[in-house]
């Protein structure tokens, strides 16, 4: 079984800065490909970014490029958030998967395993 736990989230203002943590315990390997999804209120969960086991390969929704970056260390990944903008307002949830990196990151089912989420707000 995999553990995820993600941290980091909180209340800031527009233009501000957060990193969120997904740490990952378990039977988990460091070269598991891990992404980042978010939920708002009344919306689907949507694809926010994802890197493979290495650490090689990356993947971003047009919404956060140039202003989001994922990266990892063995068993953590995070997602440095800058100029973050109202609209970035929600759950912020980290997946993980034993696959090979593919085109696939960007969907849900490319993830066997979640965090419970961690709230990000961003106020006007």
């Amino acid at each position: 079984q995999v553990q995820l736990m993600e941290s980091g989230g909180g209340l800031v203002q527009t233009g501000a800065s957060l990193r969120l943590s997904c740490t990952a315990s378990g039977r988990v390997h460091d070269n598991y490909r891990m992404g980042w999804f978010r939920q708002a209120p009344g919306k689907e969960r949507e694809f926010v970014a994802a890197i493979s086991g290495s650490g090689r390969f990356t993947e971003y929704v047009s919404s956060v490029k140039g202003r989001f970056t994922i990266s990892k260390t063995d068993y953590t990944t995070y997602l440095q958030m800058n100029d973050l903008r109202p609209e970035d307002t929600a759950v912020y949830y980290c997946g993980a998967d034993s696959r090979l990196w593919s085109p696939a990151v960007v969907n849900e089912n490319a993830y066997g395993y979640w965090g419970q989420g961690t709230q990000v707000t961003v106020s006007t």
